[in-house]
Protein backbone atom coordinates (compact mmCIF):
# COMPACT_ATOMS: atom_id res chain seq x y z
CA UNK A 1 0.00 0.00 0.00
CA UNK A 2 0.93 3.57 -0.80
CA UNK A 3 -0.13 6.82 0.59
CA UNK A 4 -3.13 7.66 -0.12
CA UNK A 5 -4.02 10.56 -3.16
CA UNK A 6 -5.57 13.54 -2.80
CA UNK A 7 -8.90 13.57 -4.65
CA UNK A 8 -8.14 14.79 -7.97
CA UNK A 9 -10.49 17.32 -10.33
CA UNK A 10 -13.91 15.70 -10.12
CA UNK A 11 -13.72 12.92 -7.27
CA UNK A 12 -14.80 13.34 -4.05
CA UNK A 13 -12.35 14.86 -1.63
CA UNK A 14 -10.18 12.22 0.63
CA UNK A 15 -11.84 12.54 4.02
CA UNK A 16 -9.32 13.05 6.72
CA UNK A 17 -9.44 13.16 10.26
CA UNK A 18 -7.62 15.26 12.64
CA UNK A 19 -5.96 14.25 15.58
CA UNK A 20 -5.42 17.36 18.32
CA UNK A 21 -4.07 17.23 21.95
CA UNK A 22 -3.94 20.54 23.74
CA UNK A 23 -3.26 22.00 26.76
CA UNK A 24 -5.45 23.16 29.05
CA UNK A 25 -7.18 26.71 28.10
CA UNK A 26 -5.82 26.77 24.72
CA UNK A 27 -7.65 29.08 22.42
CA UNK A 28 -10.45 27.70 19.48
CA UNK A 29 -8.52 29.99 17.15
CA UNK A 30 -4.78 28.75 18.19
CA UNK A 31 -6.59 25.26 16.94
CA UNK A 32 -8.31 26.39 14.11
CA UNK A 33 -4.67 28.07 12.69
CA UNK A 34 -3.06 24.76 13.01
CA UNK A 35 -5.55 22.69 11.76
CA UNK A 36 -5.59 25.00 8.52
CA UNK A 37 -2.10 25.04 8.12
CA UNK A 38 -1.45 21.12 8.83
CA UNK A 39 -4.19 20.58 6.18
CA UNK A 40 -2.07 22.66 4.00
CA UNK A 41 0.52 19.98 4.20
CA UNK A 42 -1.68 17.39 2.15
CA UNK A 43 -1.42 18.13 -1.50
CA UNK A 44 -5.58 19.56 -2.33
CA UNK A 45 -8.74 17.52 -2.67
CA UNK A 46 -8.66 16.69 1.01
CA UNK A 47 -10.94 17.80 3.99
CA UNK A 48 -11.17 17.29 7.74
CA UNK A 49 -14.61 15.14 8.81
CA UNK A 50 -13.75 15.00 12.20
CA UNK A 51 -11.67 16.17 15.32
CA UNK A 52 -10.37 13.55 17.77
CA UNK A 53 -8.36 13.28 20.97
CA UNK A 54 -8.12 12.22 24.43
CA UNK A 55 -11.41 11.61 27.06
CA UNK A 56 -8.88 14.11 29.31
CA UNK A 57 -9.22 17.14 26.72
CA UNK A 58 -12.85 16.42 25.53
CA UNK A 59 -14.44 19.34 26.90
CA UNK A 60 -12.29 21.94 26.30
CA UNK A 61 -13.36 24.44 25.53
CA UNK A 62 -10.73 25.71 22.62
CA UNK A 63 -11.37 22.44 20.86
CA UNK A 64 -14.79 22.26 21.20
CA UNK A 65 -15.50 25.27 19.81
CA UNK A 66 -12.94 25.00 17.09
CA UNK A 67 -15.05 21.75 15.99
CA UNK A 68 -18.04 23.58 16.15
CA UNK A 69 -16.65 26.64 13.95
CA UNK A 70 -15.68 23.60 11.47
CA UNK A 71 -19.18 22.03 11.39
CA UNK A 72 -17.83 18.75 12.29
CA UNK A 73 -17.54 16.16 15.19
CA UNK A 74 -15.25 15.92 18.05
CA UNK A 75 -14.23 12.40 19.17
CA UNK A 76 -12.35 11.24 22.71
CA UNK A 77 -10.75 8.45 23.62
CA UNK A 78 -10.00 6.84 26.63
CA UNK A 79 -6.11 6.97 27.24
CA UNK A 80 -5.18 3.58 27.57
CA UNK A 81 -6.89 2.76 24.18
CA UNK A 82 -4.58 5.75 22.83
CA UNK A 83 -1.14 4.30 24.16
CA UNK A 84 -1.73 1.26 22.57
CA UNK A 85 -1.39 2.67 19.34
CA UNK A 86 2.13 3.06 18.10
CA UNK A 87 3.30 6.02 16.61
CA UNK A 88 6.60 7.66 15.60
CA UNK A 89 6.83 10.01 18.23
CA UNK A 90 5.51 9.02 21.52
CA UNK A 91 5.97 11.91 23.76
CA UNK A 92 7.11 11.62 28.00
CA UNK A 93 5.42 14.94 28.55
CA UNK A 94 2.44 13.89 27.38
CA UNK A 95 2.11 10.56 28.83
CA UNK A 96 2.77 12.43 32.08
CA UNK A 97 0.02 15.28 31.55
CA UNK A 98 -2.83 12.98 29.97
CA UNK A 99 -1.46 9.29 30.41
CA UNK A 100 -1.01 7.94 26.89
CA UNK A 101 2.44 9.08 25.31
CA UNK A 102 0.38 10.01 22.00
CA UNK A 103 -2.45 12.03 21.84
CA UNK A 104 -2.88 14.02 18.41
CA UNK A 105 -1.12 10.75 16.32
CA UNK A 106 -2.77 7.92 18.14
CA UNK A 107 -6.29 9.79 18.08
CA UNK A 108 -6.21 10.75 14.32
CA UNK A 109 -5.50 6.57 13.84
CA UNK A 110 -8.23 5.24 15.91
CA UNK A 111 -10.79 8.00 14.89
CA UNK A 112 -9.84 7.41 10.69
CA UNK A 113 -10.13 3.33 11.26
CA UNK A 114 -9.05 0.30 10.56
CA UNK A 115 -6.24 0.46 7.75
CA UNK A 116 -5.90 4.16 8.03
CA UNK A 117 -2.40 5.42 7.35
CA UNK A 118 -1.04 9.00 9.32
CA UNK A 119 -0.97 11.51 6.58
CA UNK A 120 1.03 14.32 8.49
CA UNK A 121 2.83 13.86 11.70
CA UNK A 122 2.15 15.36 15.22
CA UNK A 123 2.67 19.50 14.32
CA UNK A 124 2.98 21.99 17.52
CA UNK A 125 1.51 25.29 16.87
CA UNK A 126 3.65 28.43 17.45
CA UNK A 127 1.37 31.34 19.26
CA UNK A 128 3.39 34.09 19.72
CA UNK A 129 4.92 35.05 23.09
CA UNK A 130 3.86 31.70 24.41
CA UNK A 131 4.02 27.86 24.71
CA UNK A 132 2.71 25.58 21.97
CA UNK A 133 -0.67 24.93 23.23
CA UNK A 134 -2.15 22.38 20.55
CA UNK A 135 -0.92 19.32 18.33
CA UNK A 136 -2.02 17.90 15.31
CA UNK A 137 -1.87 14.97 12.91
CA UNK A 138 -4.14 13.68 10.21
CA UNK A 139 -4.86 10.20 9.56
CA UNK A 140 -6.87 9.13 6.18
CA UNK A 141 -7.65 6.22 4.00
CA UNK A 142 -4.40 4.31 2.38
CA UNK A 143 -4.23 3.32 -1.52
CA UNK A 144 -4.09 -0.50 -2.18
CA UNK A 145 -1.89 -1.94 -4.59
CA UNK A 146 -4.78 -1.48 -7.07
CA UNK A 147 -5.90 1.55 -6.43
CA UNK A 148 -8.42 1.57 -3.83
CA UNK A 149 -8.79 2.76 -0.52
CA UNK A 150 -8.82 1.65 2.83
CA UNK A 151 -10.69 2.57 6.02
CA UNK A 152 -13.23 4.03 2.68
CA UNK A 153 -15.41 6.42 5.02
CA UNK A 154 -16.26 9.12 6.69
CA UNK A 155 -13.82 8.85 9.54
CA UNK A 156 -15.26 9.55 13.01
CA UNK A 157 -18.27 11.08 11.39
CA UNK A 158 -20.03 7.75 10.30
CA UNK A 159 -18.10 5.42 11.35
CA UNK A 160 -17.70 4.82 15.11
CA UNK A 161 -15.51 3.05 17.13
CA UNK A 162 -16.06 0.63 19.84
CA UNK A 163 -13.29 2.96 22.04
CA UNK A 164 -14.75 6.69 21.17
CA UNK A 165 -17.26 8.64 22.64
CA UNK A 166 -18.78 11.17 20.23
CA UNK A 167 -18.19 14.54 22.69
CA UNK A 168 -19.88 17.15 20.48
CA UNK A 169 -21.85 16.38 17.07
CA UNK A 170 -22.14 19.06 14.42
CA UNK A 171 -25.82 20.50 13.99
CA UNK A 172 -24.78 20.82 10.08
CA UNK A 173 -23.15 16.60 9.89
CA UNK A 174 -21.45 16.58 6.15
CA UNK A 175 -23.87 15.10 3.52
CA UNK A 176 -23.13 12.68 0.90
CA UNK A 177 -22.65 13.88 -2.44
CA UNK A 178 -21.29 17.30 -4.37
CA UNK A 179 -23.43 19.41 -1.86
CA UNK A 180 -21.50 18.43 1.33
CA UNK A 181 -20.64 20.86 3.57
CA UNK A 182 -16.78 20.82 3.95
CA UNK A 183 -14.38 21.99 7.07
CA UNK A 184 -13.61 25.64 6.08
CA UNK A 185 -10.35 25.00 7.30
CA UNK A 186 -8.66 26.86 4.92
CA UNK A 187 -10.26 30.03 5.84
CA UNK A 188 -8.86 33.03 7.85
CA UNK A 189 -9.23 31.69 12.04
CA UNK A 190 -10.31 34.18 14.10
CA UNK A 191 -7.74 35.95 16.74
CA UNK A 192 -5.18 34.18 14.66
CA UNK A 193 -1.87 35.75 16.02
CA UNK A 194 -0.60 32.11 15.62
CA UNK A 195 1.79 29.89 13.39
CA UNK A 196 2.99 26.20 12.97
CA UNK A 197 6.37 24.43 13.19
CA UNK A 198 6.78 20.81 12.51
CA UNK A 199 7.82 18.63 15.83
CA UNK A 200 11.15 16.42 15.91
Amino acid sequence: MSRPAAGGAGEEPVPLVAGVGARPGVPAGEVLELLRATLAAVDGGARIVALATVTARATEPGLLTAARRLGIPLRSFPAADLAAVRVPEPSAAAAAAVGTPSVAEAAALLAAGRGAELLVGKRKSAPRGRPAGATCALAGPAVTDKGGRTAEREGAAEAPSRAADIVMTSSHPPRPGSSRRTAAVGGPAPDSTTGTKETQ
